[in-house]
């Protein structure tokens, strides 16, 4: 499977705009704690520091975002598995690109690395289509001289 460096930079970006989000839910846990944001925005009922809760509060949401991190990569890994896989025709070979259009195998290949293409013909394709030609099945994997029979 080839991966791209810019859907790595998306994954590693991805990864950290959750861890991110996970930081920022706990720093609240904590501000909450210290500075008593319900007293000092809804006037309610002020409460003493309660460090242990906070700890504790932290310590079940480090492992979830742990478990998020983890199968949010095992997704992504699953998705560039997907995107990994050409639909091509069963009967013509015609690939279909991301526009939905269907291309010969050889130009969308092509298009999309470097690749040279070199047409022969395999024996069982040349017995089907050239059932009366006797052929040297040496000469047709590319070993040996012309063959001496003719019809």
């Amino acid at each position: 499977m080839v991966t791209t460096p810019a859907k790595d930079f998306l994954t590693r970006r991805l990864v950290a705009v959750e861890l991110a989000a996970f930081m920022v839910v706990v720093v609240l846990i904590w501000l909450d704690e210290i500075i008593d944001i319900p007293f000092l925005v809804f006037g309610a009922a002020a409460t003493p520091v309660n460090w242990r809760e906070s700890l504790f509060e932290t310590a079940l949401i480090a492992p979830i975002c742990l478990m998020i991190v983890y199968y949010t990569r095992v997704m992504v890994k699953k998705l560039k598995y997907l995107e990994g896989f050409l639909p091509i025709c069963a009967s013509c070979k015609k690939i279909r690109d991301d526009a939905g259009n269907w291309q010969q195998m050889e130009e969308y290949i092509g298009d999309r690395s470097e690749a040279k293409f070199s047409h022969g013909i395999c024996p069982s394709c040349a017995k089907k289509l050239y059932p009366d030609l006797i052929l040297d099945p040496d000469r047709l994997r590319g070993q040996g001289k012309p063959s001496s029979k003719a019809t």
